[in-house]
């Protein structure tokens, strides 16, 4: 079979070979640089979506590169039965940033990571858990249980799991659903599929004294949150609590694979050996592209940089008439929409050259590169406020009456 060169090929071929999990992709990319995309008919795109918040430092940058070609030219993959240097230092590392002893385990992914976390929590001898509404923790079994959205879970049910979903934010709601029976509470610093959504000041604090009460663990899930996106380490950070539980995936390889859940105090040592396991989890090659994910996000000021144009992207969209609200922190980025126009405008914005992602069909999201210069978020506020400039001319009520003299 000849070697597809234009896009339209491409999808065809992906059409037939590929399962419809996801629906038609929107381009076919050939390479990343930075925080620009190029797809297969040679067209540039500023890529504000950066692998569902993954590429933290952009594509292609050199210090994963670097990484990972010496770690796979050195020690690839050892299994679980072995242990290496760079999956245990950076072991010592995640507790070390999260300021607290305790124990990690690796997994490939968030969904996994928190297939971990819901292994952990029945070890506690209770199997109740407490979700929020609006949250999302990924589509394995067990993490989608956890995960609210009706349209994910459907097909699935039945679901494993004892599971009280509460408005999120309501602390009345959350206080009355925790009891002695509930091994664990897990919730979002920030929903992030959701379209960055705030709970409120306050919230995760008197979550952590809830669930402290009843002697029911404190579960974060940090998978997008995580490292550096919201212009620190860990999100929950800034309500000054330690959880009993924190999972972590996306940001952290830095593109490739890689997932981890620690666990404080006495959850570290609920899973003892033969409860769980993975092949892949926390291998060398992951494991080095996660030290250098970090060495760079402190050695180039990326959480104070991520905080700084975080708030140049939502100042320059705040105030266009088509914006209800902005959200989030860092560079998790929520923009309300006065219309459910989301997809167009999503699909209006990658056709000027801009990657951007619809959460909701009012919401917008926003989660690019955490090396986004000043003048790329310029350049993308202008397309974004172009295109709802569109929107806006489109929504304007039409008038008969005649002009004032």
């Amino acid at each position: 079979m000849s070697n597809p060169t234009t896009q339209q090929e491409w999808l065809e071929r992906y059409s037939e070979s590929m399962m419809n999990t996801f629906g038609p992709p929107q381009r076919v990319l050939v390479r990343g640089e930075g925080s620009y995309v190029w797809d297969a008919d040679g067209n540039r795109y500023l890529d504000l979506l950066a692998g569902i918040a993954v590429n933290v430092l952009g594509h292609a940058h050199p210090a994963v590169v670097k990484a990972v070609s010496e770690q796979v030219g050195t020690l690839g993959h050892i299994s679980n039965f072995f242990a290496s240097e760079p999956q245990v230092t950076l072991a010592e590392r995640l507790l070390a940033l999260l300021g607290t002893d305790g124990k990690v385990f690796f997994a490939n992914s968030g969904t996994e990571a928190n297939e971990a976390a819901f292994k952990l929590s029945r070890r506690t001898g209770r199997t109740r858990l407490v979700s929020a509404t609006g949250s999302f923790h990924g589509r394995t079994m067990g993490a989608l249980a956890l995960t609210s959205k009706e349209a994910y879970r459907a097909p699935f049910e039945p679901l494993p799991g004892d599971v009280t979903f509460v408005p999120y934010g309501d602390l009345d709601a959350l206080r009355d659903a925790v009891d002695e029976t509930v091994a664990a509470v897990v919730l979002e610093p920030l929903q992030g599929e959701a379209g960055a959504i705030d709970p409120g000041a306050g919230y995760l604090a008197a979550a952590r004294e809830i669930t402290a009460a009843h002697g029911t663990l404190l579960w974060i899930d940090e998978i997008q949150t995580g490292i550096g996106r919201t212009g620190a380490w860990f999100a929950h950070t800034a309500e000054g609590i330690v959880p009993d539980v924190v999972t972590v995936a996306k940001g952290l390889g830095g593109g490739i694979p890689i997932g981890a859940c620690i666990a404080v105090g006495a959850a570290a040592d609920l899973l003892q050996p033969g409860n769980h396991g993975t092949t892949f989890g926390g291998n060398p090659v992951a494991a080095a592209a996660a030290h250098a994910v970090l060495d760079t996000i402190e050695s180039d000021d990326l959480l104070e940089h991520a905080t700084v144009t975080g708030e140049r992207l939502r100042g320059g969209l705040g105030d266009h008439p088509m914006v209800a609200d902005t959200s989030g922190a860092g560079l998790l980025v929520g923009i309300g929409l006065r219309q459910p126009v989301a997809a167009q405008v999503q699909a209006e914005v990658l056709a000027r050259g801009v990657v951007i992602n619809a959460a909701a069909p009012d919401r917008l999201r926003l989660v690019p590169p955490l090396v986004l210069t000043a003048e790329q978020a310029d350049e993308a506020v202008a397309v974004i406020r172009a295109v709802l400039d569109t929107h806006a001319l489109a929504s304007t009520p039409v008038t008969t009456e005649e002009p004032p003299a």
